[in-house]
């Protein structure tokens, strides 16, 4: 028995608890999650969207920031914008998705450099 598809309303309730973490999951590289940002890839089917953050890292306009701000933005068409600013409004990656089933009209995470770790956030857990 397969379980239904979490709505939008009840993935945002459930993000709504995560203040702080207990654990770190390793994913990419140096990067980790944190309890939110792995319970919204796990429910929102978003590990593509940990695959974007993770990926830009390799840039150095990206990788020198110690504080990084990404926010997805999803259109009624399914395509979809993320667009990472350094905390201060300016800009550091912006990449299209041309197609997205993700069930939220829009998210934020933080990604924040810890030692030679990069730990990926919900905004709530920061």
């Amino acid at each position: 028995m397969t379980e239904d598809a979490p709505t939008p309303e009840q993935i945002e309730t459930e993000l709504a608890y995560f203040t702080g973490t207990q654990n770190y999951y390793q994913y990419l590289a140096n990067v980790v999650l944190t309890d939110g940002a792995k319970h919204l890839a796990d429910r929102a089917g978003a590990y593509w969207l940990m695959d974007v953050v993770a990926s830009w890292q390799v840039e150095k306009r990206v990788a020198c920031q110690p504080f990084q701000h990404w926010k997805l933005e999803v259109e009624d068409d399914n395509t979809a914008t993320v667009v990472a600013d350094d905390g201060n409004g300016n800009e550091i990656a912006r990449q299209e998705i041309p197609f997205t089933d993700f069930p939220l009209r829009s998210t934020r995470l933080y990604l924040v450099k810890d030692g030679k770790y990069r730990v990926l956030m919900l905004p709530s857990e920061y």
